[in-house]
């Protein structure tokens, strides 16, 4: 029997003995190719039990990963983030070309060889998936680098467009990252081999230009500056699907965090948020979105859009519902049940975490960090390996603390090059001014600014700011937005002529947790996390008049945008619902906008001071530039003209109520624009700033004035500008105490339900707090209001609201207040008679029980030497119910259901704003009194400190602004609105500890309970000064002061 070479076997025929021709039978095997070979590749794809896939990372490295055949999309990703040590890792995603060469997002939980088309062959590729609209949301320092390195990849690509200005000044920083200092040579060779730009050679020269100005830049300052620019830019993070509307017009959508954007070209056309979005669908081709019906008014509630094929339709809905989960949700969704017979619908859902859930998996330190490596083209290292023997960067992948690994860069000794502060006219320039760290070495040899920064965390604790005398403290420039006009004093526009984005409706990604319920706070938002902070300008005894004059620039930057937020925002939302009246806006705005305008120029003036101070002190010249009092004697004594305009403040307000209460329309706009991060207090608080402003610069002039001996050239000029503007707060002391009772007055009305007309004449708010009452169920949480003719009593609200419901109103005329401790055997109680009531009720401390106690007293015997009239007090009927006996009252029964379904309706109109007193109070247990809020008038402070969290291991420098009992967190003083705030209420403020482990320098502490914050100034001066502006706020005459701690 024969076996004839191939895939079976026939046996021999007759015809076959007689030699007739073998038959030969069809070969599936491939020409050349024997049976022997085919069977060898069949066992070897047997045993194959991997699959090599290969992913090209963003700093252009391929590397390979073995997994199995049938595995999802999810074990890949999980090797590349576990081979990068990446943190922040849901931020990022691979991506693939499908047949069409259109680059599809790889699906978790999805297997691969259903998704890539020959795995083997294909390059899958790294990509920023979801594009954060801040960077400083980005807590990582490596999160930044990739996402540099993504912005680089798009700029060549040409998603990211923008000038040529632009594209040259992102291109500069990421030189700076790669290469370092500027060095004209070496950047070319540099330029030559790597591609930033589609046409490089036109914008060089540009390049270098903007290069030379980063001296002394750190690579992950430059990253961080690569975003801050970035953000600003339209097609940040926008990636293009071609679509057409119902009339068959080409355009692009896309989607961002805010929701879904419709392009025509380049330009965006419409915006439908996620809060105007009501489902989002497709059918085959078609894409549809369902709004709100507020929302689209009398118009079609569903808009329809057109793509190319449905996998392209269906493609961009997933991208869609992934964007909304991951920014607009706290948690992740559940996964859609199987049906068992049919589906209806997608079961797709987004399987990552949440950008909230991920935030706080980073701050909870839920991964190992390890030093991570940038990788520098080798045209940098041949060329660098020429001119200096130096180590290879390793970065410190931990919270702002760069070590490195090389002991070159350990045993380096480091001094500040001063910088001129006086930069030549040019392009604008966003770096944040900081000293140069370099190595003293060979002429025309430089040091990388990737080795300097690794170098700096081996010094020693009192080396961080060490520099040559003379040496300026730095002053942050005010850089210039680009294609993102913002107010500000350096924008030199007018603000009536700027109009920002009015934003009404904050996604929980916005709101995020009370700081309240929680006060740990995100590492959001860091201009720098590093250790390297900036020089410190040498404190000696003649020193201190700088940093009272550079306290004085840090505080008037502040006071502009809060200025900002009524003649720029608050304008703005006004003109663009007409809802404001003629003759309010004209009262309103003519009286804030001369102020505003004034100041403008007034800080413009004292920032070229400062500056000239600086660079006088950096040449070792005779200092006549070292001085103040000329610049403020010539504004205090200009704002004597200003007079008139303070005092109609009051009217402003008043009229400003009155409007809101006569105008349904004017209402909803002023409480919607409470609810912008922009607004940051309450809005009727930034009326009393004008006047506010004015007794801190009586007191910052009475600090000059005492540190300046008499014979000083610039002690009279400081003398004589303190009594220009004590005489300007001598005629207006009386406005102001009514014009924050009248504040006070107004926002409480706002947070009470049940009671009408709380403004009255003569009325005047003493304390408000948190006592805690007795009643039949036990002690129950209350919230006290005590005014001068009246004690009211209130509980809080449905969760989440921001109001408080009137439970019981009592009159001051004939109330007695006694100690009753020891008869209740409740700790720090007392009893209060009143004429129809009587009540027990406990504070939490002794001391504040004693602060009520003297307040209720004091305020008693003032109602009776009042008039003998009985007192009308407004909303009393709805205050307390009727027909009820004496017993009854003293031991009530109140529901909270009953407070639910009778004032639901009301209290869910307001957002609970977490910063306020009568929250705070509320949270934490404790009492806000009018000579508190006295005191905190006069102590406010701003300025840029480093804060390090309890048991974090780096330092964040963060622009810091001290205002209403509250820490307000800002990445740079050019920020619109806070990144988060710390109500200080109840904490203390102290030097710390042995035990804190915390080997710096002026640093302070600040304590709640378990939760525990360090904060390091640049000087002892202003160490000192957060120090006493805290302890004073904390402590003033009404209050109780720190709580006792917990065990």
């Amino acid at each position: 029997m024969g076996e004839i070479e191939g895939t079976y076997r026939i046996l021999q025929t007759p015809g076959t003995r007689l030699g007739t021709q073998i038959p030969a039978g069809v070969s599936t095997l491939e020409p050349g190719q024997s049976l022997s070979a085919g069977t060898g590749q069949t066992s070897a794809r047997m045993q194959e039990k991997h699959l090599h896939v290969r992913v090209k990372l963003l700093d252009n490295t391929v590397e390979i990963f073995d997994i199995e055949p049938k595995c999802d999309g999810q074990t890949l990703l999980t090797h590349v983030w576990r081979r990068l040590n990446l943190i922040e890792c849901d931020y990022f995603g691979l991506e693939f070309q499908n047949s069409q060469s259109c680059w599809i997002w790889l699906e978790p939980m999805k297997p691969i060889i259903r998704q890539v088309r020959r795995p083997k062959n294909a390059m899958l590729r790294l990509a920023v998936k979801f594009f954060p609209p801040d960077p400083g949301q980005l807590q990582e320092e490596y999160t930044r680098y990739l996402f540099a390195l993504q912005l680089r990849r798009d700029l060549l690509e040409e998603r990211l467009t923008c000038t040529d200005t632009t594209a040259a000044l992102l291109t500069s920083h990421l030189l700076q990252s790669e290469i370092g200092d500027y060095d004209e040579a070496l950047d070319r060779e540099h330029l030559k081999v790597n591609e930033y730009l589609p046409s490089q050679e036109r914008s060089l020269e540009k390049i270098l230009e903007f290069h030379r100005k980063h001296t002394g830049q750190t690579p992950a300052e430059s990253d961080f500056q690569v975003l801050e620019i970035a953000r600003k830019l339209e097609m940040y993070g926008i990636r293009f699907h071609t679509a057409s509307d119902r009339e068959g017009a080409k355009i692009n959508l896309a989607v961002s965090h805010m929701g879904v954007l419709v392009f025509q070209s380049t330009t965006k056309i419409n915006t439908f948020n996620w809060s105007r979005v009501r489902k989002l669908s497709f059918k085959r081709k078609r894409f549809l979105v369902k709004l709100h019906p507020e929302v689209h008014g009398p118009y079609q509630d569903t808009l329809e859009f057109l793509l190319g094929s449905r996998d392209e339709c269906k493609n961009f809905w997933k991208i869609c519902v992934e964007y909304h989960t991951f920014f607009r949700l706290f948690d992740q969704p559940k996964p859609k049940a199987k049906a068992v017979f049919f589906s209806r619908g997608s079961s797709f859902r987004y399987s990552g975490r949440t950008q909230k859930q991920l935030a706080d998996y980073v701050k909870d330190g839920g991964m190992k960090r390890i030093p991570y490596e940038r990788r520098h083209s080798k045209t940098r290292l041949s060329i660098r390996a020429l001119t200096a023997d130096l180590p290879r960067q390793s970065i410190s992948f931990t919270e702002g603390v760069r070590t490195s690994a090389s002991p070159s860069a350990i045993n380096a000794s480091f001094y500040s090059v001063p910088t001129s502060p006086l930069a030549p006219p040019g392009p604008p320039d966003f770096k944040d001014s900081s000293g140069s760290l370099t190595e003293p070495q060979a002429p025309d040899v430089k040091r990388p600014a990737a080795e300097r920064s690794s170098g700096a965390a081996a010094e020693g604790p009192d080396s961080r700011w060490a520099q040559p005398p003379g040496a300026p403290a730095l002053q942050p420039c005010q850089g210039l937005i680009m294609e993102s006009p913002q107010p500000s004093p350096s924008t030199q526009k007018s603000p009536l002529s700027l109009s920002p984005a009015f934003q009404v409706t904050l996604g929980p990604a916005e709101q995020g947790s009370s700081p309240l319920l929680s006060p740990v706070l995100s590492n959001a938002g860091g201009a720098r996390m590093d250790d390297e902070e900036e020089p410190k300008h040498k404190c000696t005894a003649a020193d201190e008049a700088y940093f009272i004059a550079k306290e004085i620039l840090a505080t008037e930057r502040t006071y502009l945008k809060d200025l900002e937020v009524i003649t720029v925002w608050f304008r703005s939302a006004v003109v663009k619902e007409d809802a404001m009246p003629a003759d309010l806006m004209t009262l309103l705005f003519s009286n804030i906008d001369p102020i505003y305008e004034f100041h403008r120029g007034f800080l413009h003036e004292v920032e070229q001071r400062l500056a000239l101070w600086e660079g006088s002190s950096n040449a070792h010249a005779t200092g006549g530039h070292q001085r103040i009092g000329d610049v403020l004697l010539r504004n205090m004594q200009q704002l004597k003209e200003f007079t008139s305009y303070f005092q109609r403040h009051d009217e402003v307000l008043t009229e400003l109520e009155k409007a809101t209460k006569r105008s349904k329309k004017l209402e909803m706009v002023y409480k919607e624009f409470e609810l912008q991060k922009v607004c940051y207090l309450p809005l009727n608080t930034f009326l009393l700033k004008p006047i506010q402003r004015l007794v801190h610069y009586r007191l910052l002039l009475s600090r000059l004035c005492g540190h300046y001996a008499p014979g000083h050239r610039d002690h009279a000029d400081c003398r004589d500008a303190l009594k220009a503007i004590t005489e300007v707060t001598s005629t207006l002391q009386h406005s102001l105490v009514r014009l924050e009772n009248l504040q006070k007055l107004t926002e409480l009305q706002r947070d009470l339900v049940g009671i009408e007309n709380l403004i009255t004449p003569g009325r005047e708010f003493i304390r408000e707090g948190c006592l805690h009452k007795l009643t039949r169920k036990g002690l129950q949480q209350r919230m006290f209001f005590l005014f001068s003719d009246m004690l009211l009593y209130t509980s809080k609200g449905v969760s989440g609201t921001s109001h408080f419901r009137i439970r019981g109103l009592l009159p001051l005329r004939g109330m007695l207040v006694e100690e009753s401790e020891s008869e209740w055997s409740v700790p720090h109680c007392f009893t209060i008679y009143a004429a129809q009531k009587t009540m027990v009720v406990a504070a939490s401390t002794r001391l504040e029980k004693e602060k009520w106690m003297h307040d209720l007293n004091t305020a008693i015997e003032a109602a009776k030497s009042g008039a003998d009239a009985s007192l009308a007090l407004p909303g009393s009927m709805v205050c307390t119910p009727p027909h009820r006996s004496s017993d009854e009252v003293s031991l009530e029964q109140e529901s909270e259901e009953d407070a639910r379904s009778t004032h639901s309706s009301l209290e869910g109109q307001g957002q609970h704003r977490a910063n306020t007193t009568v929250h705070v109070c509320w949270y934490r247990n404790t009492s806000v009194s009018r000579a508190d809020h006295i005191a905190a008038v006069e102590n406010q402070l701003s300025g840029y400190l480093l804060r390090k969290f309890k048991n974090s291991t780096g330092w964040q420098k963060l622009w810091v602004v001290f205002t209403n009992f509250c820490l307000f967190f800002y990445k740079t003083h050019q920020d619109d609105y806070p990144l988060a705030s710390l109500p200080l209420l109840g904490y203390s403020v102290s030097v710390p500890r042995a035990a804190d482990g915390i080997h710096k320098e002026h640093v302070f502490k600040l304590q709640f309970k378990s939760h525990i914050y360090f904060f390091r100034a640049e000087s002892k001066y202003t160490f000192g000064r957060w120090m006493e502006v805290i302890e004073r706020a904390s402590s003033s005459p009404g209050r109780p002061g720190p709580p006792e701690e917990e065990a």
